[in-house]
């Protein structure tokens, strides 16, 4: 949409230094990541799930030296038993298992640690760690009695800035990713409200002149499992640690590609391939081989 596109639609909108806008007309939306994510435990459970809450402490595993075809010798590992503290509880539980799915969101960089990944040399497949972090982010809602109608968007500005309504009593919800030199630490969920005043209202009220005089009503933290290689998932099985699968990484998108990658690891498992979309591209390979799929989309 041009400019004058833009305002016709969406009145509301300031649109100096904006060249042209992209308006989805179907397949676009959002949804309640919470929501979404309680239906699918709750189906999986009448199916026979079973969840156990505690913390990965350690992988008992076996080890087999094997030679490439040039030559080189690598060790592959086996994982057989998990060892799981159990929540207020100094015990651990041991699992056995015959394969080990690494979902471990913003701590999955911990989880493969501990079954030995990218312990071995550095440049070697054995060296290559997962590069997968925990990082903070900020959701903030405030009300603006002027502010966009129901026909509201999801807006997301040349800036970063983006925001949502929230509901029909003038409520929005929305944030700003910081840049690297501003990362957060990740040590705790405290909300720093000055990020808000300086770098995440300004372009706002630029974009949308009513937000000048909204008012903050709440605001949370929360983790992004954050792929500091290129930003995109981790699928699929690793090289050397032969019953480990991935499914992390998704730096901020992973509850919208959920169903699509449940379904792929699946396939992985049961298979021993991808079946309904190739993701290869997303292999923990990419590591070693400095294979950047970039996703440039991150809010």
């Amino acid at each position: 949409m041009s400019p004058e596109q833009l305002r016709n639609k969406f009145p509301w909108i300031n649109t100096d230094g904006v060249a042209l806008g992209s308006y989805g007309l179907e397949g676009e939306g959002w949804f309640d990541p919470w929501c979404l994510l309680q239906g699918l435990r709750r189906k999986v459970q009448s199916m026979g799930v079973l969840f156990c809450h505690g913390e990965v402490t350690r992988f008992v595993s076996s080890s087999n030296l094997m030679e490439t075809i040039s030559g080189e010798e690598v060790t592959l590992k086996r994982i057989h038993e998990v060892h799981v503290k159990m929540d207020h509880s100094m015990e651990y539980q041991p699992v056995e298992c015959a394969i080990v799915i690494n979902a471990a969101g913003a701590w999955s960089g911990q989880i493969a640690e501990l079954a030995g990944i990218g312990k071995g040399p550095p440049g070697t497949l054995q060296g290559t760690k997962l590069p997968v972090e925990p990082r903070k982010r900020y959701v903030y809602s405030w009300h603006c009695p002027q502010g966009p109608g129901l026909e509201t968007p999801f807006v997301a500005d040349t800036s970063g800035a983006y925001f949502r309504r929230e509901g029909l009593g003038n409520n929005y919800l929305g944030g700003c990713s910081p840049t690297e030199e501003e990362e957060p630490d990740p040590g705790n969920l405290e909300v720093d409200h000055d990020f808000f005043q300086d770098k995440v209202w300004p372009p706002l009220a630029q974009r949308v002149p009513a937000f000048e005089s909204l008012k903050v009503r709440s605001a949370w933290a929360g983790y992004y499992d954050y792929n500091t290689f290129d930003q995109n998932g981790v699928v699929g099985p690793h090289p050397l640690v032969v019953n480990m699968y991935f499914a992390t990484g998704f730096s901020g998108h992973g509850l919208q590609q959920a169903p699509a990658v449940g379904r792929a690891v699946a396939e992985m498992v049961l298979e021993g391939h991808f079946q309904t979309i190739d993701l290869s591209p997303l292999l923990f390979t990419r590591f070693y081989l400095g294979e950047k799929v970039q996703e440039h989309n991150i809010f």
